[in-house]
């Protein structure tokens, strides 16, 4: 015996009955009553809903047949049951079969009045980040050289066995310059910072200026950069090789 094939056809035989039986109970309910407008028959179309079968009309069978068995008044539906409209009393629908009925209006307005009160809570927030936002600041233009020992610390990073001593940082250095010069000369395949070709006659600043450039390029995302041991490794983005021969992109993220 597949006992769990039989379970599955006994659900859906339950199932049958059980729709059988909901339409069965609303004709008998209905057989009673006729369209208030045009005297034509009644047949449900949902829970608490029937509609006329000649011209349409659709109501609450609740409230338009049954009274209040206290006071005789007229029920209406308070979100989800009928009470009376004089006494209050909470007046049992006998056209309910099996289900709950719901008050649309109710619900699209507690539904319009939570949308409006998170749109009401996104629009605080929002002024309390513009109010606590700082203003901006205007940071003059990095001197590298104004920080003493700065160039020996970015020589000793770099690797530089260049025994000069420490050199000012030239004017003529261009950021963009360097940036077209690393991105000419790198791909996917990963290369250090040594194979890179110099730039510059000077080996020990050219050294600073390409580890400068490439840590701008980084910050701009247009190079991925890491160290193993000593040595600073380079690759170019996956990302960003439509970018090639595009410059200033690395100037503005500085």
């Amino acid at each position: 015996m597949n006992i769990i094939e039989q379970a599955f056809a006994l659900a859906e035989a339950v199932d049958r009955f059980r729709e059988q039986a909901r339409r069965y109970y609303y004709q008998v309910m209905l057989s009673g009553h006729v369209c208030p407008q045009c005297g034509g028959g009644l047949e449900m179309t949902q829970e608490g809903r029937c509609r006329c079968v000649i011209c349409g009309c659709e109501m609450d069978p609740t409230v338009a047949f049954q009274r209040c068995s206290i006071c005789g008044g007229s029920p209406g539906l308070f979100v989800r049951r009928y009470s009376c409209r004089q006494c209050g009393a909470d007046v049992p629908s006998r056209f309910l079969f099996d289900g709950l009925v719901f008050d649309a209006e109710y619900f699209r307005q507690k539904m319009s009045e939570s949308r409006q009160h998170k749109q009401e809570l996104r629009e605080r927030v929002r002024q309390m980040l513009a109010e606590s936002r700082s203003g901006a600041i205007n940071l003059p233009p990095a001197e590298l050289a104004s920080m003493p020992g700065l160039l020996n610390a970015l020589d000793a990073l770099t690797g530089s066995s260049d025994p000069q001593g420490a050199l000012e940082l030239l004017p003529r250095f261009s950021l963009s310059s360097y940036e077209a010069h690393i991105q000419a000369n790198i791909g996917l395949i990963a290369l250090s910072l040594e194979q890179i070709p110099s730039l510059s006659e000077n080996r020990r600043l050219d050294r600073i200026w390409r580890f400068i450039a490439i840590i701008f390029m980084a910050h701009a995302g247009i190079l991925n950069v890491w160290q193993e041991g000593p040595t600073i490794m380079v690759t170019q983005r996956e990302t960003d090789n439509e970018r090639q021969g595009i410059l200033g992109n690395a100037e503005e993220a500085a």
